[in-house]
């Protein structure tokens, strides 16, 4: 059996649906729409940003684009836009969502394979999905776009979780999936049926250091002189770094950058998400907003390796690294102590260095909570994950109290929770 929309079943005989907001619960105006857009490119940059904002770069409609003129998200690549867009009858822009149909799991650093095998072992079918996201890219932050100088931006938000479970409905999709949203997003989805997850990150505050000496005060004397012994020998291996942003960064950076991107995927995963183009398109509509810390060999300028990270508004997000070369200690010193540096210099609270990777501890990478929002159409496999989530979440808080503990800070220097 197939939907209106082509796309298969996923219901059982006989299931009630899951719990769901309804258009009253979302407490908007009756005057508004809800569209779905095929692609970014439907709704005007200045529509989108002034729903997104400017703090997080990732929800704005440059990165997005980019994604899609790429050719990284759309036709081929499981991640098929489905954006929403909520505007009044004048046309006026409220609420906007990054929103994809998703045909595998794929790029979204949220888990849930076997959730799939277990579902298709019982008969389900669990994709397509609908996936409220940014593709490739585990960083948190907003995902229910609403204009800060709307009336009841959060019953927009509510409103946009509505539409996103009622498209769901309409397809017979097995659920709907929001991954990496803020706090209160997680907060106010709960509080609208959604089952809520609890991952965890690596990241470093900044309180205010006036360079990164003020920053190796507050550990033991131990990591201290490890860290110190880190950068010497980082720096001592005739690489010269680069930090490199806006007009500085030249098309023949990123096409290196790029091939070291491509070594991390065979290292690490085996297949690249991203294109070529992708970077290219980034430094076109972004480059202010980006900071690469593009490696080359002394003297011979050849590029063998970066970091891209890119600039939020209290935050430095780190994305990804590559080399051609192994060279020791310096994946530290470009992705962690460089970005250290360059929060110190432009004030900024936070470094993201994303998941995994325990070795981020020792140099001052904390772990703090990560959020996901989980729609679950059929309700014996809703009660299923809700449980696994359950025990999952006292497992994730139990690790994270152990690995905090573990960290390099002298005693009275407790961590801060985002």
């Amino acid at each position: 059996m197939t939907t209106a929309d082509g796309l298969p079943s996923t219901r059982q005989a006989g299931c009630e649906p899951a719990p769901r907001p309804t258009p009253a619960d979302a407490d908007v105006p009756g005057s508004v729409s809800v569209t779905v857009l095929p692609g970014i490119d439907a709704v005007p940059a200045a529509d989108w940003d002034a729903c997104a904002g400017f703090d997080n770069p990732f929800v704005g409609h440059a990165f997005l684009a980019a994604l899609e003129t790429s050719g990284s998200v759309g036709p081929g690549s499981g991640w098929r836009p489905r954006h929403l867009l909520i505007k009044e009858r004048d046309g006026r822009p409220l609420a906007v969502a990054p929103l994809y149909l998703k045909s595998h799991s794929y790029g979204e650093y949220v888990f849930d394979w076997s959730w799939a095998n277990a579902y298709e072992n019982a008969g389900g079918r669990y994709y397509p999905k609908l996936q409220a996201a940014v593709p490739f890219t585990p960083v948190t932050g907003p995902r229910l776009l609403a204009r800060p100088d709307a009336d009841a931006p959060d019953g927009l938000r509510r409103a946009l979780l509505a539409a996103m479970i009622s498209l769901a409905e309409r397809a017979d999709l097995s659920g709907v999936h929001v991954t990496f949203p803020t706090r209160a997003e997680a907060d106010l989805g709960e509080d609208l049926g959604f089952l809520r997850r609890q991952g965890q990150q690596y990241h470093w505050e900044n309180p205010g250091y006036r360079d990164f000496q003020d920053f190796l005060d507050t550990l033991t004397s131990r990591k201290r002189k490890t860290i110190r012994k880190e950068r010497d020998r980082a720096n001592s291996q005739g690489v010269t770094l680069r930090l490199l942003t806006g007009a500085e960064i030249e098309s023949r950076h990123w096409d290196a950058f790029y091939e070291f991107y491509l070594c991390t995927a065979d290292r690490k995963w085996g297949q690249p998400y991203l294109t070529r183009s992708f970077f290219h398109h980034l430094g076109e509509r972004l480059a202010d907003r980006v900071l690469l810390v593009m490696g080359e060999q002394t003297g011979g300028r050849r590029p063998v390796c970066g970091a891209l990270n890119l600039i939020g508004g209290d935050t430095l997000f780190g994305r990804t690294w590559g080399a051609l070369d192994d060279f020791r200690f310096l994946h530290f010193e470009a992705c962690y102590y460089r970005a250290m540096d360059f929060a110190i210099a432009r004030g900024l609270r936070w470094v993201e260095a994303g998941a995994q990777g325990e070795h981020k501890i020792q140099r001052g990478y904390l772990p703090q909570v990560t959020h996901s929002l989980h729609w679950i159409a059929d309700p014996g496999f809703r009660a299923a994950v809700a449980r696994f989530l359950e025990q999952e979440r006292a497992m994730v808080g139990a690790e994270m109290a152990a690995l905090t503990a573990f960290g390099p800070y002298r005693k009275g220097d407790p961590p801060v929770c985002r």
